[in-house]
């Protein structure tokens, strides 16, 4: 590997031992095994290196994420599969998910870096909303982004909060899904009882 890659690589560790907000240029560096003139030679900056390695350990969790996922395109059993997936690596994700949480509530401190995670954010609705309905991403629309992946990310963040807070207490991919499946339901009632 070359410098670029392995300040990356680097950043990346750093993200998931330090976070985002405690890890400095000298961390990356030594986490690297480059020099300080190397980050801003390849990334411009140290806050752009993490951005670029906040979004490659989500883009990693999410081709992982849609290695394991069985059920139908669409169906319960492939949102059960996705959620006992994230529940089941939530020892080993929890770095990142606490890395996002920092990303999210540091973003007026730094606008450079929200309007980089912003369209990360983007990106990762159309993954979503693919890995969920089977439709490659180039085929989605923005609706589908802005409704559908929004709802997803929703979903998927919130359990993630849950389980950075209390593990203890926080649901079951099933538990998770069952919720969902009632939620739709009730929905669905309404619906009919008005119409």
């Amino acid at each position: 590997m070359g410098h670029r890659e392995d300040l990356l690589e680097g950043a990346k560790k750093c993200l998931a031992e330090k976070g985002f907000v405690r890890t400095t240029a000298r961390d990356i560096v030594s986490a690297s095994g480059t020099n300080l003139a190397s980050i801003g030679y390849h990334y411009g900056s140290k806050d752009a290196l993490l951005t670029k390695a906040f979004i490659a350990l989500i883009e990693e969790w999410g081709e992982g994420r849609q290695a394991g996922l069985e059920g139908a395109e669409g169906s319960l059993e492939r949102l059960r599969a996705l959620w006992d997936g994230v529940v089941a690596e939530h020892g080993a994700a929890g770095p990142v998910w606490a890395a996002s949480l920092e990303v999210a509530l540091s973003r007026d401190q730094k606008p450079e870096l929200k309007s980089m995670l912003a369209a990360s954010q983007l990106q990762g609705r159309r993954g979503l909303v693919s890995m969920m309905t089977g439709i490659p991403e180039e085929r989605l629309t923005d609706r589908d982004e802005r409704t559908l992946g929004a709802v997803y990310q929703a979903l998927l963040n919130g359990l993630m909060i849950q389980w950075l807070f209390d593990p203890a207490s926080a649901p079951s991919g099933e538990e998770f899904t069952e919720g969902l499946r009632r939620l739709g339901e009730g929905i669905a009632d309404a619906q009919r009882a008005a119409g």
